[in-house]
């Protein structure tokens, strides 16, 4: 008698667990080069007789949307996108570190480095340094750092082979144990800005159909307790 409570309280969780993926896709919709998500779940479907099909919903995971979004000009010659698939590899404390958001700065020593502070690596490895003083900055396509005509370095971009096992971590960047990979078919964009990929026609579409979603099992489970209290008060008269 409590099964069909315990369905529709499995497509309640994952109901709450969507809405939150996609208020958090809301959230991020001017965090430079966010990459929106997407609840995944797996449900065992029984239809019972008379009535429209239920299921008993499993929240499985999340999925990111790796796919590239816009670019913004800026003209800063710090601010770096990516076209194409990869990202930025940055020293941390905690180790190296990844990110898509270009929005680089010189700090007191001339290193390259992001918002919170964290040098960006060269292909060789090392923080990128430029001469104090220093002027007409120019990255190329492939990386290659220039002031004038002399070059400082290269600026690395890194892919692994498989995207969706790269972890979210604070600030904008990412982490994982996979070997990263030269992106070589990646372009540099200087001046540019890769914006969040969150469609907010479509995330306000899912909420509400969330939404929608969550009213329609509300009324299944308020009409489901009137059947149990109703067959509980017949069966106490029986006995």
């Amino acid at each position: 008698m409590e099964n069909p409570t315990y369905i529709a309280l499995s497509s309640q969780m994952a109901l709450q667990h969507q809405m939150s993926v996609v208020a958090n896709n809301l959230a991020n919709l001017s965090t430079t080069a966010f990459k929106g998500e997407r609840a995944l779940f797996s449900q065992y479907l029984v239809q019972p007789p008379g009535n429209g099909p239920l299921a008993f919903v499993q929240d499985v995971s999340t999925t990111r949307d790796m796919r590239e979004g816009p670019l913004t000009k800026t003209g800063n010659p710090l601010d770096l996108a990516l076209q194409g698939d990869g990202f930025f590899v940055v020293q941390t404390p905690l180790g190296n570190r990844y990110t898509r958001n270009g929005h680089f700065q010189l700090d007191a020593q001339g290193q390259i480095v992001t918002s919170q502070g964290y040098p960006v690596l060269s292909d060789g490895g090392q923080p990128v340094t430029v001469p104090v003083g220093a002027h007409d900055i120019s990255v190329g396509p492939d990386g290659t750092l220039s002031i004038g005509r002399g070059a400082l370095g290269k600026i690395q971009a890194v892919t692994f082979a498989q995207p969706q096992a790269v972890a979210p971590a604070a600030n904008g960047l990412y982490v994982t144990d996979q070997d990263p990979q030269p992106a070589t078919a990646t372009r540099i964009q200087q001046g540019m800005l890769e914006e969040s990929n969150v469609n907010p026609v479509l995330e306000l579409t899912r909420m509400l159909d969330v939404v929608h979603a969550n009213g329609s099992i509300k009324t299944f489970l308020e009409t489901e307790d009137t059947r149990q209290r109703n067959a509980i008060d017949k069966l106490s008269k029986v006995s």
